[in-house]
């Protein structure tokens, strides 16, 4: 089971007030309950300003919920305001009933009731879209139990920006979390469609320039869980035949014009040779791995010359990487 806490806070009393988290919540929330082909995802439970007021004590119980009982993936995701309180090194997702010394929720609170729910929860995922956000895991000092702040095992950390720095809303959204968004999509998925924490801030790292807000990732993992699944960019039984077209990993595949049924302007030249509808398929399927960085031509610029002027194509390091995973029958 995979369950998910997603909080949009925009109803702050004035003139605190936001105009992007409710959007960002409500768009997480759909874009983690399913994957790309519609089968189910994350079970999650949404709280959003726009739906009634979110005080400490219901977001306390939420959370405390989320972490309770047993899961292999447990998931939350708030934006809203965050703040540091520099005199008790503390840090806090603040409510709507946030006031200072009481902000809202002590994200050492949070940090420690993941970190207590393995490994009954297997894997936690925290996606913080507020100021200061990067506060979440610092190992700064005591948490409520008197035990050290730390990051435990399974848990990731991922806000979008650093402890001194600014959330920044464009358009209706935070702009970390549409970068999010973009990645959930499938801009941040892997060859075969899987997205991962780390797939996220890389592409959110990527997008974001050095002048704007920087993210943080934290993590202490041992392998990635996926987030959300979308359309492989090359279907996994072409990936599994990777081994048969190159039985090893520096294996040049011969191509000649037999391959290629479009000659254009080499027609005439190659008129006296057959297209063979076998290799046709593999030479579509090797294109499809050519397009994604999989296979590139060892002799041409690109694979339709190495085809007309009989060339080859070999893997790429990522290439060969999958041809690793298919002969251990991983895809």
């Amino acid at each position: 089971m995979k369950k998910a806490l997603v909080v949009g806070i925009d109803d702050y009393p004035p003139p605190y007030e936001l105009n992007g988290c409710v959007n960002d919540a409500v768009e997480i929330s759909m874009a983690l309950e399913k994957n790309g082909d519609g089968s189910p995802n994350f079970d999650v439970r949404r709280l959003v300003s726009s739906d009634g007021a979110i005080n400490a004590q219901q977001l306390h119980e939420a959370i405390k919920n989320l972490f309770a009982g047993e899961a292999e993936t447990a998931l939350l995701y708030f934006a809203g305001h965050g703040i540091v309180d520099d005199e008790t090194n503390s840090g806090f997702l603040v409510t709507q009933d946030g006031r200072d010394p009481n902000w809202g929720i002590n994200l050492s609170s949070v940090l420690q009731q993941a970190n207590q729910a393995h490994p009954k929860i297997k894997s936690t995922v925290i996606l913080l879209d507020s100021c200061q956000s990067g506060f979440a895991g610092q190992i700064s000092g005591l948490g409520d139990s008197g035990t050290v702040s730390h990051i435990g095992n399974g848990v990731t950390i991922l806000t979008a920006c650093h402890r001194d720095g600014s959330a920044e809303e464009t358009s209706g959204h935070g702009t970390f979390t549409d970068i999010l968004l973009d990645g959930l999509q499938g801009a941040a998925s892997d060859v075969v469609g899987r997205i991962t924490p780390a797939a996220l801030y890389a592409h959110v790292d990527q997008t974001l320039g050095g002048w704007e807000q920087r993210p943080i990732y934290k993590a202490n993992v041992q392998s990635f869980i996926t987030l959300r699944e979308v359309s492989p960019k090359v279907p996994k039984e072409v990936l599994r035949r990777l081994p048969q077209y190159f039985p090893a990993a520096s294996h040049v595949y011969k191509l000649d014009p037999t391959f290629e049924p479009d000659r254009g302007e080499e027609a005439d030249a190659c008129a006296h040779i057959p297209v063979n509808d076998d290799n046709v398929r593999v030479y579509r399927e090797l294109q499809q791995c050519n397009r994604h960085g999989l296979v590139t031509p060892t002799d041409h610029e690109h694979m339709w010359h190495s085809a007309i002027f009989s060339g080859g194509c070999r893997l790429t390091a990522t290439g060969a990487h999958y041809r690793r995973l298919a002969e251990k029958n991983r895809l």
